[in-house]
């Protein structure tokens, strides 16, 4: 897949738990581990900028674009 997750990068720049970033945002671990490992489909804009203010980063710090 050319999108690449790099949440599980920023967690460890800001020293934060998964269980810890979902309790934050108000989703369950479940649904995070999923959009971490990539297999999601789709995130709404809600999601990622909760996440983007929880880590205090931007959306491309965490989606990136690879060619095949």
């Amino acid at each position: 897949m050319p999108i690449i997750v790099n949440l599980d990068m920023m967690l460890v720049k800001r020293d934060m738990k998964s269980k810890e970033l979902a309790e934050i945002i108000g989703i369950t671990t479940a649904n995070l581990s999923i959009l971490k490992s990539g297999k999601a489909k789709a995130i709404r804009f809600s999601t990622l900028e909760a996440i983007c203010k929880a880590l205090e980063c931007q959306p491309s710090d965490i989606l990136e674009y690879v060619e095949d």
